[in-house]
C-alpha cells in the first residue's frame, strides 16, 4: 500500500533481514550479506527494480552477491596482479580472478554487517548498518588498514537513498575507490519485455581497455556511434553482450535541468527508473553477464579500474585517499516515474 511506512526485522529466504516501506516503495536489506538491498519494488507502479527471483535461494545469492540486488563494493573491480599502491604503502591483495591475474571486488559485499539503527522518522523508513574492519578479518593480513564502513538505506516518497561512509582508523593513508554493482531487473516492469528497455548514460569519454586482462590502457576516446546510443538513450542494455563499457561521466538533461545519473526506460509503458549519484561518482561501467540472464548493471564508480596503479593524475583516474581519522561519504538515489 502506498501509505504504508515501516522499518522492521523479518525473515527473507531463511535469513534475518530488514524490511522497509515508505512512499509507495518496498525494500529488503540483508545486513548478513554486506547490507545488500536484495529487493526494491514499487508495487503501485508494478516495478521490480533490482534483480530478484522468487526461486533463487539464499545460498545462490551468497555465492555471488555481486550479481544480486544492490551490492556495495569497496576496492571495486580489478587490481593488476593484486597490487594496490598508495602514497605511503604498497599492498598485495589475493589474486581471485586467476584467468586474468587480477584481484577483483574486495570483500565488503561478503561480510556480515551489524544493525546500528532501525527507525521511521518524518516519513522516512531507514536502516543503518556498520562493519568494523580490523585484525579480526582474515583479509587484514594483506590489507592492514583499520576502518569502519557505515551504510544507510532509506525509503521515502523521494525513493531509495543509499549512503556509504568510510572512516579511517589506521595510521596510514586509506585508499578510496568505491562502487555499487547495481543489478537492474530485466524486465523491470511487471509483464514487460526486455526488448523494450532503454538505457541512457552521460558518457563523455570512452575508457579503453586491454581486453586480454580487462585493465584500462590509459587511453580515453571521444564517443563513437556505438557509445552515442548510451548518450541518446537508445541503447537496449540486454539481449546482447555488454562487457565493461566504461565512461568518464557527465550529466544528462531531464525536464530542462542537469541530472547526474542514468535513466532507464520501458518504452511500452513509459515507466522510468531514475538513478541519481553524487558528484563523487565520476565514472560508469556497463556490464550485463553476456546479456541473457534477465538483468544488467549500470555501475557508478568513484575511480577508474586499477586507479591507484595508473600513471595519471588523480583528477583523471578518480583515485583518492583519506588520512587517519578522516571520513569519506558518498550517496546515490533511485526513484521511479
Amino acid at each position: 500500500m502506498a501509505n504504508e511506512i515501516y522499518a522492521r526485522k523479518a525473515q527473507h529466504k531463511g535469513i534475518e533481514a530488514i524490511e522497509l516501506a515508505a512512499g509507495g516503495y518496498y525494500a529488503v536489506v540483508a545486513p548478513q550479506i554486506g547490507s545488500n538491498v536484495l529487493r526494491f519494488r514499487n508495487d503501485e507502479m508494478g516495478m521490480e527494480i533490482f534483480r530478484y527471483r522468487e526461486d533463487a535461494g539464499i545460498a545462490e545469492i551468497m555465492n555471488a552477491p555481486e550479481i544480486w540486488g544492490l551490492p556495495t563494493l569497496y576496492l571495486p573491480n580489478r587490481f593488476d596482479g593484486g597490487l594496490l599502491k598508495t602514497s605511503d604503502a604498497e599492498y598485495h591483495l589475493p589474486v581471485n580472478e586467476e584467468s586474468f591475474g587480477n584481484h577483483l571486488h574486495g570483500f565488503l559485499q561478503k561480510r556480515a554487517h551489524k544493525i546500528k539503527a532501525l527507525a521511521v522518522e518524518n516519513g522516512k523508513a531507514y536502516v543503518t548498518t556498520e562493519y568494523v574492519y580490523d585484525e579480526n578479518d582474515f583479509f587484514f593480513a594483506c590489507f592492514p588498514i583499520k576502518f569502519t564502513a557505515e551504510i544507510t538505506i532509506a525509503l521515502s516518497q523521494d525513493g531509495l537513498q543509499h549512503t556509504l561512509s568510510l572512516t579511517n582508523h589506521s595510521d596510514k593513508m586509506m585508499p578510496i575507490s568505491v562502487a555499487t554493482h547495481t543489478t537492474i531487473n530485466a524486465p523491470f516492469v511487471d509483464g514487460g519485455r526486455e526488448e523494450n528497455i532503454r538505457l541512457q548514460v552521460p558518457a563523455v569519454k570512452k575508457i579503453q581497455f586491454n581486453k586480454k586482462r580487462w585493465l584500462p590502457d590509459g587511453v580515453q576516446k571521444e564517443p563513437d556511434d556505438y557509445d552515442m546510443a548510451y548518450v541518446n538513450g537508445t541503447k537496449c542494455p540486454v539481449l546482447c553482450d555488454i562487457c565493461n563499457d566504461m565512461y568518464a561521466g557527465g550529466v544528462l538533461k531531464t525536464e530542462g535541468t542537469d541530472f547526474h545519473g542514468c535513466i532507464i526506460t520501458d518504452t511500452e509503458s513509459g515507466r522510468k527508473i531514475y538513478y541519481e549519484v553524487d558528484d563523487a561518482y565520476k565514472f560508469w561501467i556497463l556490464w550485463n553477464h553476456e546479456g541473457f540472464h534477465q538483468y544488467f548493471c549500470p555501475e557508478p564508480m568513484t575511480a577508474q579500474v586499477n586507479a591507484p596503479n595508473l600513471d595519471m593524475p588523480r583528477e583523471e583516474s578518480g583515485y583518492e585517499e583519506i588520512a587517519p581519522g578522516q571520513n569519506y561519504t558518498v550517496s546515490q538515489r533511485f526513484f521511479t516515474r
